[in-house]
């Protein structure tokens, strides 16, 4: 940038009024014009300009949506993809409570896939109402007032699929059929 002097002796300030905060084109001229230079304004914007791109920040790893976090801490360990662990990592070790919350979440994940005993879910509902989590405080609290329906489903050998079937159907036909083509639908539909 050419600037024209009228005394040789005063500086040019734009780098440091610029790093001072300034970004005014106009303020800028009139401040260089009192110090006895003789700058156009268009060439204080074409200043400005190239000082926002060479101070351009360097671009910030993306924003993640909690619903993406959430996808993450909801899918089962042996299931992440390398790329959701290595971001996973980088999110614990960013914050206590969503490292706790990730331990106690692929805990029970474990435990639904491989039941091994009451022992492992009674130890595991302690431990999520002794955390500092409410959200999880909560889900072991519903889990004891329902305790004997939980236990039995990770103990018996029963898959409750096909009654879950026919309540959808019922769902879907309230209204609309009779009994009998109701009958009709669930035994045609296997």
């Amino acid at each position: 940038m050419l600037l024209r002097r009228r005394h040789s002796s005063t500086p040019p300030t734009c780098a440091a009024r610029y790093a001072e905060g300034c970004r005014n084109s106009e303020l800028l001229r009139r401040e260089l014009a009192a110090r006895g230079l003789a700058v156009s304004e268009r060439t204080v914007r074409r200043f400005l300009q190239q000082m926002r791109e060479n101070n351009k920040p360097t671009t910030r790893p993306p924003v993640l949506k909690p619903r993406e976090v959430t996808i993450v801490l909801l899918t089962h360990p042996d299931n992440r993809e390398e790329a959701d662990r290595t971001m996973l990592k980088e999110l614990r070790d960013r914050s206590h409570d969503l490292d706790a919350a990730s331990t106690l979440i692929s805990r029970f994940a474990k435990i639904l896939v491989h039941p091994r005993g009451r022992e492992r879910l009674e130890q595991w509902v302690q431990d999520a109402e002794a955390s500092a989590l409410p959200e999880l405080r909560g889900f072991a609290s519903g889990l004891r007032k329902d305790w004997d329906a939980v236990v039995a489903s990770l103990s018996m050998h029963w898959n409750p699929g096909p009654i879950n079937r026919i309540k959808m159907l019922k769902r879907q036909m309230f209204g609309r059929a009779k009994p009998a083509l109701l009958r009709k639908r669930v035994l045609l539909t296997r």
